[in-house]
This record gives structure tokens, C-alpha cells and sequence, in this order.
């Protein structure tokens, strides 16, 4: 057979491959008619076993010298044909494995479906991009971006984007979202006006920080578009103190603070919650939740410039945003003083996300970190600070983000009776494997996340493949947490063995903090008709193939 080859490649090479001379000089004279470079054959009588060695390498080389040839051939061929042109509607169409994979970079469409089982980092991280571009999750991940990718990505071009397609439909004047930010689209949206949404859970314990572009959004408004230059941030006084008007330059001379907190929305997990009764509210599944390194001046240090001090009395430090309704109302939200003057407690008026100026869905250019506080209290575009006798007046404050018993409905529910959420309760997640995937028996890799509020540690994740009948702890990584002031996640791991008789597996995680908080088993029983606060027990169902 080798034989046979390498007659019908080799000893017809110049005949079977002509190609002309290129910018690169690749098809040089191995393609060339010379008659005195037509090839010698070597003899195919061995004397003896080296000699045997050396003919076989130099048929081998020759067969390879063939294909690349041939191979250079046919992409030199290609590219003087013109390229088959795609809309981007069409790329968008081609997003699943019945349909088809098609992703694009830059104006080249490639059809990768034939490509995804063999994905390095496995089928789902390539999905993300299908039926749109490539380079938001190569940003995300610059190994990609390698001349050797490029190459085996070149594969796989079927076309080019149409030139007219490329152009951005206009936007209505009137419409108030029609400035807001471009988005990552790995983002799973659940809400476009106002926009929120969540980074899947293969990305969202990909690392301990949440990169930027797939932290989790919770919008309530319209973005503002503001310009830093201009930007005032309004800080009311105390009585006999002075008021402060603080430009971006003002707050950057404040002593500057550096701190790693997870945000969490009241609402993660809702969905959940949806199915045991309707809820209001956006349905959130496990990625409402996200951590980044956050930098900026201390909310103590600016209060105390203004003339605050504590006080005997109750009283709140009241933020109010830059965003706002057509009828002028801002979104608004307030903490304890006691917690914002607690230099311990570590609020920020931040200015930097995980290195950066904050992104324009994140607050830029000022927003609010309370550290171990729920995210509705964390005030992005920020614009108004104050001290008052009372909380927020704010909607979001008062008539929203509170929790009520299961049997409380929207007939009976008093918003004045219960006190507003800010410290979360023991949370954990699943993000590896997801609910419905096919694992392989022998060894799987469960992963998530854990977190508590109000700086409590996690200190344990018990993990259970049998639907809670046995349970094994899983191995928590990310950095240490010193007491009273965690807050930050705990991305934990576990190996676990499973039997080749093993049809399914039922995983379940539960969480545990330095207070023994532990999470709840049910769902039913801490149901609300805002669907928030939902941490029961994680589940997972997951059939196993040998």
C-alpha cells in the first residue's frame, strides 16, 4: 500500500502539482517542468537494514513534501475564487449542531460544527460563539489568538460577511436604552430594556475573578452616558459641617482602597423558586453573581471630610444614582450609618474594577461597594450622597427586596412590616456538570461556588451524587478569608467516583459558614412572592454513559 503511495504521489509529483510562484516563494521549483529536475527514483532493493531505514524516511518525507504541495494547491486555488458571501443573519441561524456551528472573525465565516467535540476546552465553551463572533470570547481567553489557531481555523472558512451587513441599523432618538453599552454575548440575557443578565455557569467559576465583560448586570434604568470630566459627586454635610462637591480627580486624592468583594442579587436563583409557585421578578438562574477586585476611596474617609461622625440615634447614609426614569426618578438605596463609618466594614466609592475604570454597566465612573451587602445596595452612578433619620425612600428600598413568609401573597403582603434585605444568607451553586449533561463513568469534576454575607466565611461545601443519601466535602480554593471580613466567594471542587453500572447521578451541594448558617434542603419552604433569597440546596441531575 505504502508502495502504491508513494508512485501515485511521488513519482508523479511535478506532473500532479503545478503551482505558480507566490509573494511567498512556497511553490518554488518543486513545481517546475525542468526535465533536469525530474526525479531520480531510489532504488527499492535493500541490502540491508540501514539503508532500508534511510529510503523509508526519504519516501516518507517525500510523501509529506506531496500532501503539503497539494494542500498549498488547493488554499492558492481558493483564494483567487470569489469568497461565497453570508449575512449576519445567516451566521446567527447556524448556532446549534442540527443547523449547523458557524461562527465569524472579523469579516471571515467559518463552519467549526464538524470542529466541536474536538474543542480543547470542550464543546460548550466553543457553543458560546455560535452563530456570532469569535472575538469577544478570544479577549476573554488570548491563547486563542496564536497563528497556529489562526491556521486551524482557516480550515474551516466557507465565506465572507456581506460589506452592507456589517453596517449598525439606526437607532431611535427617542428611545431611551439606545445608548446603553455593546455587550458580551456570552452574556445570557434576561432582560434587554433594562438589560440584565448572567455569564453561563461554564464561564462564571472559570477563575476566582469575574473578568469584566461577563460580570453578572442588573440594571433597573437606562444607562447614563456621563462624562468624567464634567462628573460631581454630591455629598450632603452634617449639621455645622460642609457640604462636598467631588469631581473624579477630588475622589482619586482620597487615601486609595483596594478590596475583593462578590455581589449577589437578592433575586439569584429565582427561577428555582418559579417552579414550585409564580413569582415577580426576572429569572435569574445560578450567575447573579459575580467577584471582582474593586478600588476607590472609603466611604468613612469621604463622610468624615463632610462632618459626619457616628451617633447615638438610628441613622442611614441614603445614595441616589445618576440613572433615572422618563418621570426624573433615580434609582436610590441606603445602609446603616454604623456600617458605612466602620472602617472595618471596607464601603467603597469605587472608581476601578479589577484594574480598570468601572464599565459603563458596572457605574462608571463612581459607584457603591458595600462589601457582605446585598447588590441592590450597591448605587452605581453614583450622584447624591446623604445622612438621614430614616432609610431610602426609595422604591427599591422600601417596596422591594424584602423577603415574606410562603404564605404571604399580593393581597395581603405589607411591604412596611418587614425590614429590607442587606446581609445575604449562606449560598452555593453548581456550575460544573450542568442540569441534563452526559458524563462518562469513572471520575467526574463537580465545581461551584459558595459564599455567605456580612463577611461570614465559608468553611465547609458538602457535595452528594446519590440525591443526599452519602456525602463527601469538596475542596475549597480561591483566597483565604479572615474572619468577620469574607467577602469574597469560595469556588470549591470535588472529584468524585462513579460506577460503570451508574445510569444518573443526582448532585447536590450545601454550603456551611463560620456561623454554622447553613442552607436550607427545600425550596418550598423559604418561597416569597418576590423570589428572592433563594439558597436552598443545589440540584443537579445528570444521566452517566459508560
Amino acid at each position: 500500500m505504502l508502495l502504491q503511495l508513494y508512485r501515485s504521489v511521488v513519482v508523479r509529483l511535478p506532473q500532479a502539482i503545478r503551482v505558480k510562484s507566490t509573494p511567498l516563494r512556497l511553490c518554488i521549483q518543486a513545481c517546475s517542468t525542468n526535465d533536469s529536475l525530474e526525479p531520480q527514483h531510489p532504488s527499492l532493493t535493500f541490502s540491508d537494514d540501514n539503508s532500508r531505514t534511510r529510503r523509508w524516511k526519504v519516501m516518507g518525507t517525500l510523501l509529506g513534501l506531496g500532501v503539503v504541495l497539494v494542500y498549498h494547491e488547493h488554499r492558492c486555488r481558493a483564494s483567487q475564487e470569489s469568497p461565497r458571501m453570508y449575512s449576519k443573519e445567516d451566521v446567527r441561524s447556524h448556532n446549534n449542531p442540527k443547523t449547523g456551528v458557524w461562527v465569524t472573525l472579523g469579516s471571515e465565516v467559518f463552519d467549526v460544527t464538524k470542529f466541536v467535540d474536538l474543542h480543547p476546552g470542550g464543546p460548550l465553551k466553543l457553543m458560546l460563539a455560535a452563530g456570532g463572533p469569535l472575538e469577544p470570547f478570544w479577549a476573554l481567553y488570548a491563547v486563542h489568538n496564536q497563528p497556529h489557531v489562526r491556521e486551524l481555523l482557516a480550515e474551516y472558512k466557507i465565506g465572507e460577511l456581506n460589506p452592507e451587513d456589517s453596517m449598525s441599523p439606526s437607532m431611535e432618538a427617542s428611545d431611551p436604552y439606545a445608548d446603553d453599552p455593546i455587550r458580551h454575548p456570552a452574556l445570557r440575557i434576561n432582560s434587554q430594556r433594562p438589560f440584565n443578565a448572567e455569564p453561563p455557569p461554564e464561564l462564571l467559576t472559570e477563575g476566582y475573578i469575574t473578568p469584566n465583560p461577563i460580570f453578572f448586570t442588573r440594571n433597573h434604568l437606562p444607562v447614563p452616558n456621563l462624562d468624567p470630566h464634567t462628573y460631581r459627586l454630591h455629598v450632603v454635610g452634617a449639621p455645622g459641617g460642609q457640604s462636598l462637591s467631588l469631581s473624579l480627580d477630588d475622589l482619586h486624592k482620597f487615601p486609595k482602597h483596594e478590596v475583593t468583594v462578590t455581589l449577589q442579587c437578592a433575586g439569584n436563583r429565582r427561577s428555582e423558586m418559579s417552579k414550585v409557585k409564580e413569582v415577580k421578578g426576572l429569572e435569574w438562574r445560578t450567575g447573579a453573581i459575580s467577584t471582582a477586585r474593586w478600588a476607590g476611596a472609603r466611604l468613612c474617609d469621604v463622610l468624615a471630610q463632610a462632618g459626619h461622625r457616628l451617633c447615638d440615634s438610628e441613622a442611614h447614609v441614603c445614595f441616589e444614582g445618576l440613572d433615572s426614569d422618563p418621570t426624573g426618578t433615580a434609582y436610590g438605596a441606603s445602609i446603616p450609618l454604623a456600617r458605612a463609618m466602620d472602617p472595618e466594614a471596607e464601603v467603597l466609592l469605587a472608581y476601578e474594577m479589577n484594574g480598570q475604570p468601572l464599565p459603563r454597566d458596572h457605574g462608571f465612573p463612581v459607584r457603591v461597594v458595600v462589601p457582605g451587602v446585598v447588590g441592590a445596595r450597591h448605587v452605581k452612578w453614583l450622584g447624591r450622597v446623604s445622612v438621614e433619620s430614616e432609610e431610602s425612600y426609595s422604591h427599591w428600598q422600601r417596596r422591594d427586596y424584602k423577603g415574606f413568609s410562603p404564605s404571604v401573597d399580593w393581597d395581603t403582603v405589607n411591604f412596611d412590616l418587614a425590614p429590607s434585605i442587606q446581609e445575604l444568607p449562606i449560598q452555593s451553586a453548581i456550575t460544573q456538570p450542568q442540569d441534563g449533561a452526559i458524563v462518562e463513568s469513572g471520575e467526574v469534576t463537580i465545581k461551584g461556588y459558595a459564599w455567605s454575607g456580612g463577611g461570614r466565611a465559608v468553611i465547609r461545601v458538602d457535595v452528594s451524587v446519590d440525591g443526599g443519601l452519602t456525602w463527601q466535602e469538596a475542596e475549597l480554593e480561591g483566597e483565604e478569608q479572615c474572619p468577620r471580613k469574607a467577602w469574597a466567594w469560595r469556588i470549591w471542587q470535588l472529584k468524585a467516583q462513579v460506577p460503570a453500572e451508574q445510569k444518573e447521578l443526582n448532585i447536590i451541594c450545601k454550603a456551611v459558614d463560620d456561623s454554622y448558617n447553613v442552607q436550607p434542603d427545600t425550596v418550598a419552604p423559604i418561597w416569597n412572592l418576590r423570589g428572592v433569597l433563594s439558597n436552598a440546596w443545589h440540584r443537579v441531575h445528570v444521566q452517566v454513559v459508560p
